[in-house]
Formats: C-alpha cells, sequence, structure tokens
C-alpha cells in the first residue's frame, strides 16, 4: 500500500470514529444509554442532593424544559445542556435572555444525582405562581386528590387532567408533593400547562369549591353507586383518595357524592393515575352531553 493511500485509510478510520463518537454522545445526552460507570456515581445512596431554597426549582428532561421555555410565566434563572441537547431544544438564534451554560452530562449528574434521566438539559427556575381557587369559577370541571404522595402518580394524572380539559389538580400541602424536577419530568410538560394548587385544608377547599357551584364526586371502590349515574351540575370536582388509604374520612364526609368505577374483571381498583383518566374522560362526556 502506498504512502498516500495509507493516509486516506487513516483519515477514513479516524472519519468513521469521530461520528461513531458523535452518535454515542447524542444517545447518552437522550438517555438512550447509559454514561459509562467510571464516569458517574453507581446510585443515589452515593449521592449528595444540593440544598436548594424555597424559590428553587431544577427541571430536566428535553420535554419538559421546552415546555418550561414556552410558558411565559416560568421566570429562568439558569439553563444547562449539552451542545447536543442545545441543538436538539431549537432555541433559535438569538441570544436567549437568561444565562445558559454548555456542560457535561456528568455535570449535570452531580447536580441531580445518577439515576435522572436528564437528557443533557438542566434548567433553575422560580416556582409558578401561585394559583386561588376563585380563579377557577369559569372551569367546569376540576380533579382533587386528598393526600397522594407519589410524584409520578400527580404527574401521571396532570398529563390526563390536561388531556381532558381539567382546569386545575388540586392537592393538600403536607403528604403531596411539591413542584420539583421529578414531578415535572413525569407530567412531560404538562405542569406548565395546568395550574397546580396546594391547599391547607381539602375539606375547607371543598366547600368553598362548592359555594362556587361545584358537585363534588369522592371516588371510593366502595361507593354506593356506579360514577357514570352519579354525574350532577355544569361543574365537577373529581376527588380521587391516596394510592394506600383511599380517601380520608372527612374527605368521605364533605364530598357531595361518593361513587365507585365499575370493573367486570378479576382486579377492582387500579393505580390513581389510571383511576383519574378514566374518570376524567367519563366527566368529561357527561358535561358534553348536558
Amino acid at each position: 500500500m502506498t504512502k498516500d493511500k495509507a493516509k486516506d485509510h487513516s483519515a477514513r478510520d479516524s472519519h468513521y470514529a469521530t461520528l461513531r463518537r458523535q452518535v454515542r454522545d447524542a444517545k447518552r445526552d437522550r438517555g438512550e444509554i447509559p454514561t459509562p460507570p467510571q464516569k458517574r456515581r453507581k446510585s443515589n445512596a452515593e449521592w449528595t442532593p444540593p440544598s436548594l431554597q424555597p424559590d428553587q426549582v431544577f427541571l430536566y428532561g428535553l420535554h419538559t424544559v421546552r415546555a418550561a421555555l414556552d410558558n411565559p410565566e416560568r421566570q429562568i434563572i439558569k439553563l444547562s445542556a449539552t451542545q447536543n441537547a442545545l441543538q436538539r431544544l431549537e432555541l433559535g438564534t438569538d441570544q436567549p435572555a437568561f444565562p445558559l451554560e454548555i456542560v457535561s452530562p456528568q455535570d449535570i449528574d452531580r447536580v441531580l444525582g445518577p439515576e435522572a434521566i436528564h437528557q443533557g438539559v438542566m434548567l433553575e427556575t422560580r416556582p409558578l405562581p401561585v394559583r386561588r381557587l376563585e380563579a377557577l369559577k369559569e372551569s367546569p370541571l376540576l380533579l382533587v386528590l386528598d393526600q397522594v404522595t407519589d410524584p409520578h402518580n400527580v404527574g401521571a394524572i396532570m398529563r390526563s387532567a390536561v388531556a381532558f380539559g381539567a382546569g386545575a389538580v388540586i392537592t393538600t400541602q403536607r403528604h403531596s408533593p411539591t413542584e420539583s424536577g421529578v414531578l415535572a419530568k413525569s407530567a412531560s410538560g404538562a405542569l406548565e400547562l395546568i395550574p397546580y394548587i396546594q391547599i391547607t385544608n381539602l375539606a375547607d377547599a371543598l366547600g368553598e369549591l362548592h359555594k362556587l357551584g361545584f358537585f363534588s364526586i369522592g371516588l371510593d371502590s366502595e361507593g354506593p353507586q356506579p360514577l357514570e349515574g352519579t354525574f350532577s351540575g355544569e361543574k365537577i370536582a373529581l376527588v380521587l383518595g391516596s394510592e394506600g388509604k383511599g380517601l380520608r374520612q372527612k374527605t368521605r364526609e364533605t364530598a357531595n357524592a361518593l361513587a365507585r368505577l365499575d370493573m367486570p374483571g378479576a382486579i377492582k381498583s387500579l393505580n390513581v393515575s389510571n383511576a383519574a383518566a378514566i374518570a376524567l374522560y367519563a366527566a368529561r362526556q357527561f358535561l358534553l352531553k348536558s
């Protein structure tokens, strides 16, 4: 082989090696392949989370961050992203109105922990503005959660609530997840599209909703009648209980009615996020016909 041909082969091999490396890095940014173990911590047990201020929230994931950037009510502090993730965010050619830092996936791991699927992007923001129940009086459909604790469940419920046109997700301040990266990632952008209202006393909140014209229905596997036969009025507030205990006694007593989801199969109870989706669909069908 001549020297010129050897140089050509060497240049071609180097080019292909670069392409393979770029493809591998892009997949790693998207969370499709893990970061090599020697470059990241083995588990969250070996990771110390940063100390967050009450007005500080870290969001992550391409879809979540894109939705937050598109939300005019979201106050951005700083965007941190890998070069590949930044291109996928498609921010345009204009200089963003907030600080932007190009980082490596490992830099984000150190903040969020090794188990966060961040896809190479992290957004530091302020929490969304607090909403009041009074502002929801024109919404025909609301979802109320009685101490649903798992942020993954609440995030999934938010997605269903947005899909079926609910006006808000209302939950308690205690024993409920606050606005966070895990909640926002599970909601896949829905956190930016629907008010997430945390109240002090659920019974008092239901009383206020009743005054605003809402008919509240608590979902209970032992409810006296099927949900489809319980709807009433022009505005509905669906109330769902926690993953284990369901509705608390005070909530059961305060709701206008209790109802069950009739299921003909051997399993008679569903995950709270699945139950919420079914109940929202049924409520929406009733409201469209009424």
